[in-house]
């Protein structure tokens, strides 16, 4: 995966609480083998609703989430996350995450961004009076700013999770930094055949 240091872009206010995967993407999509193309089903059952926020047009190509508590909740899908960035997503602001939903973000290289209620609502209060707002998160910094308003604002993230996402490393990322190991490894270790288990029959014969 790309690294990330700095996302910034225009942001849209999910006013909801308790998304599950399912709602991000229904399960019908699951049956694709592709990891592309899960923007189209997003959110699907409710962008049929015209009124819906992602299909209005002060919102369109918004890169940031503001979303409500337990964001991402329920089953333990990659594809909610791929859906999300397939569709334009790089980072999701809300009080709180499903604890799987957050670690398959941080392996994709999806902002997770946990501030408090109070906060996540002033903020979607800032982008609701002008969708136009620019909203900054600097992932090295830990903070998230408006810069238009003076508003700035700390969050904690996992040393190893700023450390993934600041070097974009995915698991097979991580496991190539000790590729030299790894290799040293197989060098010094005898390559023996690795028998079968023996099986004994009932006339006393041993088969391998």
């Amino acid at each position: 995966m790309k690294p990330v240091v700095i996302v910034e872009g225009r942001a849209v206010p999910l006013d909801r609480s308790d998304v599950d995967t399912d709602q991000i993407i229904p399960s019908d999509w699951l049956k694709r083998v592709e990891r592309t193309g899960f923007g189209r089903g997003l959110f699907s059952e409710w962008r049929d609703d015209s009124n819906f926020v992602l299909n209005q047009a002060e919102y369109q190509g918004a890169t940031i989430m503001l979303a409500g508590p337990r964001f991402g909740t329920g089953s333990s899908r990659e594809h909610a996350v791929w859906a999300l960035m397939d569709f334009g997503f790089t980072a999701i602001i809300a009080p709180s995450f499903g604890d799987i939903f957050k670690n398959n973000s941080s392996k994709q290289g999806l902002v997770t961004v946990q501030l408090g209620e109070d906060d996540v609502t002033a903020l979607a209060n800032l982008v609701k009076a002008d969708p136009s707002t620019l909203v900054v998160i600097d992932v090295a910094a830990q903070t998230v700013e408006v810069p238009e308003h003076h508003w700035q604002r700390n969050f904690d993230i996992a040393p190893m999770t700023r450390e993934r996402l600041m070097n974009g490393w995915d698991d097979i990322g991580l496991t190539l930094r000790h590729a030299n190991e790894i290799t040293v490894y197989e060098e010094r270790t005898p390559h023996t055949r690795r028998s079968m288990p023996e099986i004994f029959d009932p006339r006393g014969h041993v088969n391998a």
